[in-house]
């Protein structure tokens, strides 16, 4: 049986990937609370299902991305787009580095469900094997729709410029 501990020490290391799957899906804070418990919560429930045949990072993101997207899909649930807001900084490099992360971070979310989940898990470092495995897609397809989503990607940001 799967121990609290273990469980607590193993989310602490992958802390960052619900913060980022939660970051590419909802804008605001009081979503982003809900949601990193609401995830935290079927982990934890899941968790005694978990029999490492694949990475711990791996069965925590399709965790993560299958509760953001029931979540989302949840008729009370609203989520709202803001503006976006420039950052405050002290340098005009640091500017630049911020609002050039924003664009991005802004042209994954206009993706469809899909094609974030794809490109967020690729960004993290996954191979297209994990990423073909956490998206329910075949390595080929998968790396098809990798290469797409970056050429999208990429016109995106030139339009901007």
């Amino acid at each position: 049986m799967a121990s609290e501990r273990e469980f607590t020490e193993l989310i602490d290391q992958h802390r960052g990937i619900l913060y980022k799957v939660i970051r590419l899906y909802v804008r605001h804070e009081e979503d982003e609370r809900d949601l990193f418990q609401e995830i935290l919560f079927q982990a934890w429930r899941s968790f005694p299902n978990f029999k490492g045949n694949s990475k711990f990072s791996t069965w925590l993101y399709r965790v993560a991305l299958n509760t953001v997207l029931t979540f989302k899909r949840r008729p009370q649930v609203v989520i709202a787009h803001e503006d976006l807001s420039q950052l405050k900084t002290s340098t005009a490099d640091k500017q630049r580095a911020d609002e050039e992360s924003e664009a991005l971070y802004q042209a994954i979310r206009e993706l469809n469900e899909i094609d974030r989940m794809i490109i967020s898990l690729h960004l993290d470092g996954y191979l297209n094997e994990e990423i073909a495995e956490i998206a329910g897609l075949t390595k080929n397809n998968a790396a098809v729709k990798l290469h797409r989503i970056k050429e999208n990607l990429i016109n995106r940001l030139k339009s901007l410029s």
